[in-house]
């Protein structure tokens, strides 16, 4: 990344569930111009420096108001992640290099055959990406209990094998959403302190089996798995029946010894080598963990972190007119003089893509 771009923390921004979609004549513009700027920072920057563009959650926000969207909604992630995908898909993506995967609902669970697709036109193997794609989705889901349930995963990813991961949950109980940014080039270890950004509103009590604090719970987890399941499960009963501290009561609440039992049992048969890799086990979910964090820390005293794990919150005009209506003739101007800087810059007239870097060093 240039050392001289920097993206402030400003204000803060709830992310509420809002209904319908985009209308037709926004999302073909959000295309083209996200089209148009993914290609402009690739030429000048590289795929790599999209990447990371992308993983930060301020600078995705602000390209999202940037293409018109509502800063404050939900749909601001699934319609920015829609727009550069479809933009991408009009032969962009091998003419830069770059591609996406994923999506919405449905479309989230075809990521791991979108990959294998473009691997086998690349050339490479496409399991490491795979792997990315499934692993980023577990955490968030199971390692990460924050009250969000994921329903859209988008997996960008370069020829040379980086990629990023912009994902998004709900909690149908406040009707908000919550993001999660990763990047290959910061992730040392899928299971401790892998992302790049969490972006949503605060809501207090989550279990974070993530968090390096969370360290001697994740050994303790799988040391647990290789017990006897029996003796799990007589542990969790005999619980029930304790005064324990609320958050253990949380973890406890919706946690049905019987309803694990095949699971611990399927673990017990074939133990695991460390938590990534049990993580990574069919069938090891949200109660599965919380199970395993709460024994760790009665049987062990390996006390997870119940911290949420939030790091950005902001705020940024939109489709619904807030803060003011889309002014599409400004929108098909900015698209236009975008397109022929880059079809100039082709030509190796830099002139005008030279005045929009000073413009941007500017402001």
């Amino acid at each position: 990344m240039p050392d001289n771009y920097r993206v402030p923390r400003t204000g803060k921004a709830d992310l509420p569930l809002h209904p319908g979609r985009a209308p037709r004549w926004l999302f073909s513009r959000m295309a083209r111009l996200s089209g148009a700027i993914a290609e402009a920072i690739v030429g000048e920057f590289g795929t790599p420096e999209l990447l990371r563009r992308l993983s930060d959650p301020c600078w995705f926000q602000s390209l999202g108001c940037l293409l018109g969207f509502d800063w404050h909604s939900s749909g601001l992630t699934t319609t920015l992640t829609g727009a550069m995908k479809l933009a991408l898909s009009r032969g962009l993506d091998r003419e830069l290099g770059f591609f996406a995967a994923g999506g919405k609902g449905a479309t989230s669970r075809k990521t791991p055959s979108e990959i294998e697709g473009v691997s086998s036109f690349l050339g490479i193997d496409p399991r490491p990406l795979v792997h990315a794609s499934r692993m980023s989705a577990k955490v968030d889901t199971a390692a990460l209990q924050d009250g969000y349930q994921l329903y859209h995963h988008a997996f960008f990813f370069d020829a040379g094998g980086s990629w990023c991961v912009v994902q998004q949950g709900m909690n149908e109980e406040t009707r908000y959403a919550r993001r999660y940014h990763w990047l290959s080039e910061k992730l040392v270890d899928f299971v401790e302190e892998p992302h790049a950004g969490i972006a949503s509103e605060r809501t207090g009590l989550a279990l974070d089996m993530t968090a390096r604090e969370s360290g001697p719970a994740r050994e303790a987890s799988v040391l647990l798995s290789a017990r006897e399941p029996e003796e799990n499960l007589g542990e969790l009963v005999r619980m029930r029946e304790l005064n324990l501290p609320r958050e253990h009561r949380v973890l406890l609440s919706s946690v049905n010894p019987l309803y694990i039992r095949k699971t611990l049992l399927s673990v017990y048969e074939n133990p695991p080598h460390g938590f990534e890799e049990l993580l990574g086990r069919e069938g090891v979910g949200p109660k599965t963990i919380r199970a395993l964090a709460l024994l760790s820390d009665v049987i062990y005293g390996a006390r997870p972190s119940f911290h949420d794990p939030v790091v950005y919150s902001f705020a940024h005009g939109g489709k619904d007119g807030h803060p003011y209506p889309v002014n599409r003739e400004l929108y098909d101007r900015t698209i236009t003089v975008l397109e022929r800087a880059i079809k100039k810059a082709r030509l190796g007239q830099r002139e005008e893509t030279e005045a929009l870097r000073r413009l941007g060093r500017y402001f």
